[in-house]
């Protein structure tokens, strides 16, 4: 397996790049300059800040998972010692190093680029879209990869049609206005015979009824506020948590209902715990899903040949072999363009 981290040269050219983005607005090719890209047709500025193209205003609904990975830049990437994230990547998507050597691979909502890490340490040339500022964060964090980092918005993503191989997307349609509409936008943008995978929260487990509650209030609140209350909250909770455990009898059954009332994340790590559960009470919206909701999703799409990883909600799809032809082609666009 080729090891990405030893490449002195990237994929992404500005020839690559000039190919593979289109403008979000009018779908026409986007010239590169030095500090961004423009359209030529309709004029659209695309400015590049810290060498990443921002499609989106830096302020929008996001902004929780850009102060999340900002200030914790490098808490889930990778190390010789430990692969939790390659090992969260496998069961979420069933990809193997084989199904992604050499391809090209598309990150919808890279955060600070933790699975795009493992896909191009697998010999993937991946390129990673988040909402947030977070794009910034995994920009660096890749600095010696086959990555392209981009800001922009799920809804209105600024490539030509069929270019990637694969699409993945782990954790974050659900945080989007309306999760469905996200997963129907990425067949668009498969080549034929291309994997989509996708990994979503479970509609059938119902332990976070009370975080839905709390979520009304915690979700207003700005990112470091609520990242001070969870700061302490957490550790406090943690502690009585594995205390309780320790008593005779009551204190198992006292400890799980106290978790059920007050959901708090629970793994050793103490930095992984605050992070995780501000990534749960943050973010503005949150849904949840079934298998048969994103089974129908995946094929009103047209994929096939569709498959459930380990974890629920993990669902991935095959776009049929055939290329798009013209009409078809636009029509997609007409259709993208409309919604």
């Amino acid at each position: 397996m080729r090891r990405a981290k030893d490449q002195t040269r990237s994929f992404f050219s500005d020839e690559v790049v000039r190919s593979l983005l289109r403008c979000p607005d009018c779908r026409k090719p986007l010239s590169s300059r030095g500090s961004g890209y423009d359209c030529a047709k309709c004029g659209r500025d695309v400015p590049s800040v810290n060498g990443v193209g921002r499609f989106v205003d830096a302020q929008n609904y996001a902004d929780s998972f850009g102060f999340q990975w900002r200030r914790y830049s490098r808490t889930q990437l990778d190390s010789d010692e430990v692969r939790d994230s390659e090992h969260h990547f496998r069961i979420k998507t069933g990809f193997e190093p084989q199904d992604l050597d050499g391809k090209l691979v598309l990150d919808v909502g890279c955060g600070m680029g933790r699975f795009a890490e493992v896909a191009t340490r697998w010999g993937a040339r991946v390129v990673g879209v988040d909402l947030s500022a977070a794009a910034e964060v995994a920009a660096r964090n890749l600095a010696n990869r086959d990555f392209l980092a981009l800001q922009a918005d799920v809804f209105h993503l600024p490539f030509e049609l069929e270019s990637f191989d694969c699409i993945y997307s782990l954790g974050v349609l659900h945080h989007t206005p309306d999760c469905e509409a996200a997963v129907k936008v990425l067949p668009q943008f498969l080549k034929p015979g291309g994997t989509l995978a996708v990994w979503l929260y479970s509609g059938y487990n119902k332990w976070y009824r009370f975080t839905d509650i709390y979520r009304k209030y915690t979700h207003r609140m700005s990112a470091p506020t609520l990242h001070r209350l969870l700061s302490v909250a957490v550790p406090v909770l943690y502690h009585l948590d594995r205390g309780l455990r320790i008593v005779p009898v009551v204190g198992k059954p006292v400890a799980g209902l106290i978790h059920h009332i007050f959901p708090v994340n629970r793994q050793p790590d103490p930095e992984a715990r605050i992070l995780d559960t501000f990534d749960w009470y943050s973010p503005k919206y949150q849904s949840k899903h079934t298998y048969e909701q994103v089974f129908r999703w995946f094929e009103s799409c047209g994929l096939e040949d569709l498959h459930v990883a380990e974890t629920p909600i993990a669902v991935r799809g095959r776009k049929p072999d055939v290329r798009t032809t013209d009409p078809q082609r636009s029509a997609i666009l007409s259709a993208s363009l409309s919604s």
